[in-house]
């Protein structure tokens, strides 16, 4: 009498793909678990504990004191300096990204030529990362000295200004400077991502252009971009994070050390008020509201950029 053969070990009754067996499907849990891990102590729990601070009127020296709700963002809402530190952020932030966005598309595109000595050039863009943010905003803020500054100088030369401009008592001009702090930085490290997704489109689409007729311009309009658009969202992503919380260039602009941002504050930035409310004056309960408010603004400005990036790759 034959005897009936059960199911084969790892598979399904009756057939079908084989059916892992529970500790195969325990190990892609395992390989990401350190990450949620990390981000559990590092990410998560910092930032509700700070939503925690910002709902108490509490001294960084002297501890928690009484619980005021959500009094601190009330209080934050009605001080004017908040609103001219919003102000400030955005501007620079705009003015530093935009510009070093589009240069470090000129840039990559440049170097994705058959120059001679690729490797040397390339090498060579990357010179202002090595350089320390504190060197560049001391070196940036001689440039733009009022009475010795090269800038002024060279404007004056030109003919463009008759009388030297004092970069650091305006607003405009404040930030135009620390614009150019950021743009010479990061203009570079950005080319590189840029260049490494243009090397990874397919040639035979160039080739394809260059039969039909396709200029150079036409070229990387209708087939650069599109192909590089997952690059270009997340450098703008990435710049959008890191332009709103701009510290250190504002912060040394500023020969005083205080994070007041000028006389007049025309060059504070969220980052600056929260360090002079939180290190400072040690208010860390009104400096965790400033930290939660500036946490929505730069998730809503990226979840926006990311939203209609995806939009214009759909269209």
């Amino acid at each position: 009498m034959a005897v009936q053969a059960g199911p084969e070990p790892g598979r399904v009754h009756g057939g079908g793909r084989p059916r892992p067996r529970r500790p195969d499907r325990l190990l892609p849990y395992l390989f990401v678990a350190p990450f949620f891990l990390v981000f559990g102590v590092f990410g998560l729990y910092p930032l509700l504990q700070t939503f925690w601070v910002s709902l108490h009127d509490w001294d960084r020296l002297a501890g928690p004191g009484d619980w005021v709700g959500l009094g601190n963002f009330t209080r934050l809402l009605q001080d004017s300096d908040f609103y001219t530190a919003t102000f400030n952020t955005l501007s620079i932030f705009l003015l530093s990204t935009v510009p070093q966005l589009l240069a470090a598309l000129a840039v990559a595109w440049l170097l994705d030529r058959h120059l001679r000595g690729r490797a040397v050039w390339r090498a060579l863009v990357l010179v202002p990362q090595y350089v320390s943010v504190v060197a560049v905003a001391l070196v940036f803020s001689q440039l733009f000295g009022r009475d010795f500054g090269v800038v002024n100088w060279a404007l004056e030369g030109l003919g463009l200004i008759s009388d030297p401009v004092d970069w650091t008592a305006d607003t405009w001009s404040s930030h135009l400077a620390i614009s150019f702090m950021v743009m010479w930085r990061w203009t570079g490290y950005n080319a590189l991502i840029y260049l490494a997704a243009m090397q990874a489109v397919p040639r035979d689409l160039y080739e394809s252009a260059q039969i039909d007729g396709a200029g150079k311009f036409l070229t990387f309009r209708k087939v650069t971009l599109p192909s590089i658009r997952p690059t270009l969202v997340f450098t703008v992503v990435i710049s959008t994070i890191g332009g709103l919380q701009l510290f250190a260039e504002p912060f040394l602009f500023d020969f005083q050390g205080n994070a007041e941002g000028g006389a007049e504050h025309q060059f504070q930035t969220l980052t600056l008020m929260l360090y002079k409310y939180g290190f400072i004056n040690n208010d860390a309960g009104y400096a965790s509201a400033v930290s939660w408010v500036l946490f929505l603004v730069i998730a809503a400005l990226a979840a926006g950029n990311f939203l209609l990036a995806r939009r214009g790759g759909r269209r």
